[in-house]
């Protein structure tokens, strides 16, 4: 599987308006560190919470919001292409351990289903004392998101690291 580098501007089927997924494909919201991969359906990008540096998220073009509402072509790229984002994650970050997870929530209300790739260093688990669900719950707490220049330094490794793919 090849995962090629985004093209400047990717059209998105049907954008629902004030989804925050949907705003950053089409522009709408900043994005620092741009989009970094695109592949059959899907791209990656740095998440803009409260995760860390290094945190990707991998979402459909398409506003989904149910993983069983996925085709054929998105399906079939799934496994390969969030394997693929965490080797890059683990080369650049060399992280503990890299947590995928999906998240499709806000406010309690199914949304734009993304799978968040977050590496995890020991150094944030000492500072929070926590590893796994806990430790993201600790991370959204504490609210920090990591400035855009680091971010966009750190995306740079992570394009050239995934264009390789």
């Amino acid at each position: 599987m090849t995962i090629g580098l985004a093209s400047t501007k990717m059209a998105v089927m049907e954008p629902v308006a004030g989804c925050l997924a949907c705003d950053l494909l089409v522009g709408v919201r900043p994005l620092p560190g741009g989009r970094l991969a695109e592949s059959s359906g899907w791209v990656v990008e740095h998440s803009v919470g409260p995760l860390g540096l290094g945190t990707l998220v991998v979402k459909p073009v398409r506003h989904v919001v149910h993983v069983a509402e996925l085709n054929g072509v998105e399906s079939e790229a799934l496994g390969p292409l969030l394997r693929r984002v965490a080797a890059a994650v683990t080369e650049v970050v060399r992280p503990e351990q890299v947590y995928v997870c999906l998240w499709s929530h806000a406010d309690a209300v199914p949304g734009h289903v993304h799978f968040v790739v977050q590496p995890v260093v020991k150094a944030v688990m000492a500072r929070f004392h926590a590893c796994g669900p806990a430790l993201q719950m600790a991370m959204f707490r504490e609210a920090a998101v990591p400035g855009a220049s680091e971010v966009e330094a750190l995306c740079r490794q992570l394009r050239a690291v995934l264009s390789r793919g």
